[in-house]
């Protein structure tokens, strides 16, 4: 690799730039565990795949009904 390409500089960048932090790689780890928090845990507990459960293999069968169906009421 080029080391003047754009790409080597980009990462010598943030390699250099974490590899110096002190506080930093802690508020990265606290982001990090968060972000695995919000998208893998409470996607499983609070976001069950609705659509999946309810159309039996004809998802889109089962929004055209439900959307017929909702405009007559």
């Amino acid at each position: 690799m080029k080391k003047d390409g754009f790409w080597y500089r980009a990462f010598d960048l943030y390699y250099d730039g974490f590899r110096s932090m002190r506080l930093g790689k802690t508020l990265w780890a606290i982001i990090l565990i968060k972000l695995f928090i919000m998208f893998a845990i409470l996607k499983v507990f609070f976001f069950p795949n609705f659509l999946k459960e309810h159309a039996q293999g004809d998802e889109a069968g089962y929004v055209a009904t439900e959307l017929i169906g909702r405009g007559h009421k």
